[in-house]
């Protein structure tokens, strides 16, 4: 019978530099731990990492210490936090949620409030600026996966989003989502 494993997040903010998803990596494997998932990404001259990690309780522990002595060694405030197995999600519709606009201060807290009143849940959210192309101008971009639950009607929610469309001047695409099939 295998042994059930046991479950932690970790988060760890520095300056970026190259080498740390390495070193993080090294950590968990050299205490035989596992990485379930992981995202991560610079922002601002920081580098921003979260990972979900699986693994036998002393093996979560010792990484958990080596995670805290070594942090600051690395340059890196690191946070080790016990969690459950990952579930099986809610029931629901999976969607893709994507805006466009110039960036202005508000945006994200506008959709989700609506993403909110309609109890649909962010499975994954990201955002980014850019420039335009010919204007310079500062583009502001918004792409979530979302699960839609049953019952929710989408001709609903998709006049809320027009209307906040209008509003705030943004484009917004509500899509079904649709995963690429596993090989």
């Amino acid at each position: 019978m295998q042994e059930k494993l046991s479950y932690k997040v970790i988060t760890a903010v520095g300056p970026d530099r190259v080498g740390i998803a390495d070193d993080l990596a090294e950590i968990a494997s050299r205490t035989r731990c596992n990485i379930e998932e992981s995202k991560m990404a610079v922002l601002g001259g920081e580098f921003a990492v979260i990972m979900l990690v699986s693994g036998k309780p002393e093996n979560l522990h010792s990484l958990s210490e080596e995670m805290n002595q070594r942090g600051e060694k690395l340059g890196l405030q690191i946070f080790v936090k016990n969690t459950q197995e990952p579930v099986v999600p809610p029931r629901g519709i999976p969607y893709t949620l994507q805006t466009i606009s110039q960036d202005t201060p508000g945006i994200v807290h506008a959709v989700t409030s609506i993403l909110r009143r309609y109890s649909i849940n962010i499975e994954d959210l990201e955002t980014e600026t850019s420039f335009a192309p010919w204007s310079g101008a500062p583009l502001f971009h918004m792409r979530a996966r979302i699960l839609v639950p049953q019952g929710v009607p989408i001709h609903e929610l998709r006049e809320e989003l027009l209307s906040l469309e209008m509003q705030q001047d943004l484009h917004i695409e509500l899509k079904p989502f649709f995963p690429a099939p596993r090989e």
